[in-house]
């Protein structure tokens, strides 16, 4: 069976849904709408990845409250170019290009922002925090994917990096899906209660 049609859809509704988290003028208010739409994709879409059978389609996914402090608008810092390749959740690689880095005052964490190499690319801001294998899925976290529709926007040569938005990879949920893990560069001691958790 074709399941291309249905991934399509999956990553249009994804990207619709950042946009409308843009385009709300009062981050908390965003932040209820993209845990609505999270909860509604995951529950609803076929392209899911939680099992027909997960009571978390019934009871929504688990969040740590909204903490409004934990929203930067960020400018995209120099780094020294470099190419990786990282592993994924499925034994697989992933090629990445690092562009820059951001630096989230208030938590004194900094982060590389990464290109995706393969084809279409997009930034990729993966985390894995102090929170990782406890509280939070061991690979990390994903703050931005904009291949997938996951872009929170920022004015030129910025980012909104909103650490309320946080959500775990598909292969979370299921092992079928391939998921590209927190590189290090993306990885910090400090816990991050914000955004999806166990």
């Amino acid at each position: 069976m074709n399941h291309m049609p249905e991934l399509t859809d999956w990553r249009r509704q994804v990207g619709e849904l950042y946009a409308q988290v843009r385009a709300e003028p009062e981050p908390a208010d965003g932040h209820r709408i993209w845990r609505a739409g999270r909860d509604r994709l995951l529950r609803e879409h076929p392209q899911s990845p939680l099992a027909r059978d997960s009571p978390l389609r019934d009871t929504g996914l688990p969040y740590w409250p909204y903490e409004p402090g934990l929203r930067f608008e960020v400018a995209l810092e120099a780094a020294e170019p470099e190419q990786r390749v990282i592993e994924s959740s499925n034994d697989g690689t992933i090629r990445l290009r690092r562009i820059g880095r951001v630096t989230l005052t208030g938590i004194e964490v900094t982060l590389d922002v990464w290109w995706l190499a393969q084809y279409a690319g997009g930034l990729f801001l993966p985390l894995r925090d102090g929170t990782a294998g406890t509280e939070s899925y061991g690979g990390g976290r994903y703050l931005l994917d904009t291949a997938k529709g996951a872009d929170l926007g920022g004015a030129a040569g910025r980012l909104v990096v909103d650490l309320n938005l946080a959500y775990h990879p598909s292969c979370r949920y299921d092992s079928a899906w391939e998921c590209p893990l927190a590189p290090t560069g993306n990885t910090t001691p400090v816990a991050i209660r914000a955004g999806e958790r166990m």
